[in-house]
């Protein structure tokens, strides 16, 4: 049986469009064992030719079992099966920047969110633009959809625009590629500076008030501008640290930590020492997990809720919206000031 009679006999359901007939009947294809993992798929041409249907037709085709994960393409030799999993909905690539809690978390809600119908593949590019372009050439037109945490570069979004608009979406960090383009991101300078005016009569009551901000991490830039204004309104001192160094804590001083290895730090010293947290010192993080509830007697953090960014991210991909989402950061105060 040839491949063009799978084809074929979808051409009498009216219903199936014709880039529908082609995919089904390929499925169909594989499904009965005419096409296994390894074969080749007839030119673009030859489909043309023995098919009937526009060439872009015939792209668009190959292109949705692509995005599949059911086969790829070689340079110069043409389209081949790799998979015989048909029953896959989906294949994503999701690029973060490395595996942090939260972005745990995320992938865990967004596991969830699409059951086994869908094949995630992680990749993490560490805010490092070599290694994020190594990526992309790696599984550029690899997949149906991408999921990309982007880096705040233009090396970054010069690759990022190259993909369809309609295969893309940026979540966590928000880089302008156009109006074309969808996102579920975090807002971090307003919102940074608004929970902190928050808490500014707790703020005030310790003598100086430190970050610490590496700027060669993906840490936010918004976050450093935020607090430094912050500062500089409210006529509060401040440092700006790389990072925290053992035994280096201080009474009378707050501690706004991003990266969750210096805060076990800090923390370690706190209970060394017997510092009472909100009361010698002031302790706050952002990015929150169920850690931070129970450690110390629980820490106040400024953080988006990750589970609600999988979900939206899930319904953006699940329903091809193409929506622009920022969602909200939220103070959980948990008496570490």
């Amino acid at each position: 049986m040839k491949l063009t009679n799978f084809i074929d006999r979808l051409k009498e359901v009216n219903s199936l469009s014709k880039h529908e007939q082609l995919v089904l009947g390929i499925i169909d294809a594989i499904n009965s064992g005419h096409l296994k993992v390894g074969h080749q798929l007839p030119s673009i041409n030859i489909m043309v030719d023995e098919v009937g249907f526009a060439r872009k037709t015939i792209v668009k085709a190959y292109e949705e079992l692509k995005g599949k994960g059911l086969i790829e393409s070689k340079k110069t030799k043409g389209y081949f099966v790799i998979s015989d999993k048909t029953e896959r909905y989906l294949k994503i690539a999701l690029i973060l920047y490395s595996f942090q809690r939260f972005q745990q978390e995320f992938y865990n809600s967004l596991r969830k969110q699409f059951g086994d119908s869908v094949q995630i593949d992680v990749f993490f590019h560490h805010n490092n633009d070599d290694v994020f372009e190594t990526i992309y050439a790696n599984i550029s037109g690899k997949y149906g959809m991408y999921i990309v945490a982007p880096i705040e570069s233009e090396r970054s979004r010069r690759l990022l625009g190259t993909l369809a608009p309609e295969k893309l979406l940026i979540v966590d960090r928000f880089i302008d590629l156009g109006n074309t383009y969808s996102y579920v991101t975090q807002e971090f300078e307003k919102s940074t500076y608004d929970n902190l005016v928050h808490l500014k009569h707790k703020i005030k009551k310790y003598k100086r008030l430190v970050l610490f901000f590496r700027n060669d991490r993906d840490y936010p830039a918004g976050i450093l501008r935020s607090f430094r204004n912050f500062c500089s309104d409210h006529g509060l001192p401040f440092d700006v640290l790389e990072q925290y160094e053992p035994d280096s804590v201080a009474k009378d001083r707050l501690y706004l930590f991003i990266n969750d290895s210096d805060l076990w730090s800090l923390l370690k010293d706190c209970r060394n020492n017997d510092f009472r947290i909100g009361k010698d010192l002031g302790v706050l993080s952002f990015n929150d997990h169920i850690v931070k509830e129970i450690i110390s007697g629980g820490i106040t953090t400024i953080s988006t809720d990750f589970k609600e960014m999988a979900r939206d991210t899930a319904t953006n991909i699940r329903n091809l919206s193409g929506l622009k989402t920022i969602v909200p950061t939220t103070l959980i105060d948990r008496g570490s000031l």
